[in-house]
């Protein structure tokens, strides 16, 4: 079994290089198979999940190679041999979903396993499938694996029911391609479905009001070459700053957006955080007493559940009472009782934990379920007494 042994308490000062976002590469991976042009991407992270969506264009016959840091990958699917993404290697990530839109916009026809990734609640790929249908595509879910086809995607009025990011990005893929015009309603207003959009219009694609609510796709023939850079990571920002934060430091993150991490920053000003910032640099001081806070997740600009988890090890020092709701996904509390083996006084009730401040998190062995609760058992670890 992998492990990670911490030593605390810790003081953490210095600096800091925001890597690229795993929510904008993904996705920008996807869209190289909306072109038979090759494609690079650079400032990518070096994370398990990409290596895994290079793994899944090898298999379906494509072209895949990485520079020796892994931060710059080229990809061609000239050659690709069929659009199927089956088995594991898809059950691996949930961001597998997204090759479903392009491969069905520029092959006409996809074969995917569903989707895996994180244990954190209900995550259906239902707008996804919805929103492909009001294009035209036919779609069929048969032991376990998605099958769609359609002789070319046609442009349609699409609201989602919710803002979800991935379904949003699946259909603005799918729409570059599509005959006429495609109007999203109710879209996801993440940065990351900018930074796509941005990357699609770079290779020819017609894409208007990306961050907002309301995305117009005129759809091309044919889209070009990409050559893009992958944006900064917000939620790995975050992370640094609550870990300076647990432990008393002084940090400044660079290739950064600060823009992109108001909500999260506010909070962090209340909790009692010296900030200081610019276009790509936040600088942070811990202050020597932790306030309490209120966090409500809810879709961007509003706080990211990605960083609910790290917040709230982060109010489990806090002087006071804290509480934290979580609106987006149902099971992501499971942090919580990892987190009161090493001392934690939390009390959940439905979506809302409440959280009562102890002076310091004792040393103890914990379970790391998914992404986000593990990095949050990581800061925990930093701040506790013993090992």
């Amino acid at each position: 079994m992998e492990q990670m042994i911490v030593k605390g308490p810790c003081t953490l000062s210095g600096e800091v290089r925001i890597s690229g976002a795993k929510n904008a590469a993904l996705p920008l991976l996807a869209s190289s198979l909306l072109t038979s042009s090759p494609c690079t991407y650079k400032n990518v992270p070096a994370l398990e999940d990409i290596v895994t969506m290079t793994h899944l264009f090898r298999q379906m016959g494509s072209t895949c190679t990485s520079s020796d840091d892994r931060s710059t990958i080229k990809v061609s699917h000239q050659n690709l041999s069929t659009p199927m993404a089956l088995g594991d290697l898809v059950k691996a990530i949930r961001a597998s979903v997204l090759l479903l839109g392009p491969l069905v916009a520029r092959y006409g026809k996809a074969s995917l396993s569903l989707p895996g990734g994180d244990a954190i609640g209900a995550r259906p790929v239902d707008q996804h499938l919805r929103g492909l249908k009001a294009m035209g595509a036919h779609i069929e879910i048969e032991q376990g694996t998605i099958l769609a086809h359609s002789r070319r995607l046609q442009g349609a009025n699409i609201r989602l029911d919710m803002p979800t990011v991935g379904g949003t990005e699946n259909i603005m893929m799918a729409a570059t391609l599509a005959k006429g015009n495609t109007l999203i309603q109710n879209a996801a207003k993440e940065p990351e479905i900018e930074d796509l959009a941005q990357a699609l219009i770079h290779m020819g694609a017609r894409i208007e009001g990306a961050g907002t609510s309301s995305i117009q796709i005129e759809g091309v023939d044919e889209l070009g070459l990409a050559e893009y850079t992958v944006m900064p990571d917000r939620i790995e920002a975050g992370t640094f700053l609550i870990a300076a934060m647990l432990c008393k430091g002084n940090i400044t993150l660079t290739h950064c957006k600060p823009k992109d991490l108001l909500a999260p920053l506010e909070i962090l000003r209340q909790a009692g955080a010296i900030i200081e910032q610019g276009d790509s640099f936040i600088q942070l001081k811990a202050p020597a007493t932790l306030l309490p806070f209120d966090v409500i997740t809810a879709p961007y600009p509003l706080f990211p559940t990605d960083l609910q988890a790290q917040f709230l090890t982060l109010s489990c020092l806090g002087n006071g009472t804290s509480t934290i709701t979580e609106t987006i996904f149902e099971n992501r509390y499971q942090h919580v009782p990892e987190l009161i083996k090493m001392g934690a006084n939390i009390k959940v009730s439905g979506r809302t934990a409440t959280v009562f401040g102890i002076p310091h998190f004792t040393k103890g062995t914990v379970h790391g379920t998914d992404l986000r609760a593990s990095a949050s058992l990581v800061l925990a670890g930093l701040a506790a007494h013993g090992t």
